[in-house]
């Protein structure tokens, strides 16, 4: 009986590590030769690596068109305090016109086998949030992706915005610094946290698993890292090397 038990906890662990998915961290642009994060063509490259999903970073400008872009600026413009014909008139480092979210959510609707996993980024106040919330449900609506759609963000607001305009939509939060306990209070379908968090709260993990959470980890661009991670049965890992993690 207990080589049965242990058998039976072997096979669990293996089955657990082999649960763990990778998503490529704005598409996959460390290519060869490469190409630019949050570009058409990163998320392209990401569909042929055949993982589970590609992140991609949600803005707005000022005159509320959205836009894929992960910094706060575009080029030396600050994208939520410029118009977006301003914008589109610098190109990305590799050629590409200035991406809007229904851009590239036309190239992920190409791919139904890629879930598209959509951070949206913190505004500078409440209101342009909840409607950077509506206008990107809605962008997602008119494309019908609701199901290949995934969110993320760093701003519990627009997570608990998301899931009260689409309950049962997949929120996962970013900051790091809530307990699985107070992401399920909050409603929440899940964690995705930078791996250092998962350090130094290494009980974490298999407490959001309990509770029936997502688990993710970002940015895990070391195999070591991603082995530890695996091991504890992590679901997710969030990468820049998608290529290299996807076999381990």
């Amino acid at each position: 009986m207990k080589k049965f038990i242990l058998g039976l906890a072997v096979l669990s662990t293996v089955v657990m590590k082999a649960q763990t998915q990778i998503i490529a961290h704005r598409g996959y642009w460390q290519t060869q030769p490469p190409t630019t994060e949050n570009s058409l063509k990163s998320l392209e490259n990401a569909q042929k690596l055949k993982i589970y999903g590609a992140e991609f970073d949600v803005r707005m400008t000022k005159d509320g068109v959205l836009v894929v872009n992960h910094d706060e600026h575009h080029e030396k413009m600050e994208i939520s305090e410029t118009d977006f014909k301003e914008l589109e008139k610098a190109k990305l480092s590799n050629g590409e016109n200035f991406p809007t979210l229904k851009d590239y959510l036309k190239q992920g609707k190409k791919d139904k086998s890629l879930k598209l996993i959509v951070e949206i980024k913190p505004a500078k106040t409440k209101e342009l949030e909840d409607e950077l919330v509506q206008k990107t449900i809605k962008e997602i609506k008119s494309m019908k992706l609701e199901s290949q759609s995934e969110f993320i963000s760093f701003s519990l607001n627009i997570c608990k915005e998301i899931k009260k305009a689409e309950p049962k939509s997949k929120v996962q939060y970013l900051n790091g610094e809530l307990s699985p306990e107070q992401i399920k209070s909050e409603g929440l379908d899940g964690m995705d946290y930078h791996y250092s968090v998962f350090d130094k709260n290494p009980t974490w993990i298999s407490e959001a698993k309990v509770l029936g959470l997502i688990t993710n980890s970002w940015t895990v661009n070391d195999v070591a890292v991603y082995e530890k991670l695996k091991g504890q049965g992590i679901g997710f890992i969030t990468t820049n090397i998608p290529d290299q993690l996807k076999n381990k």
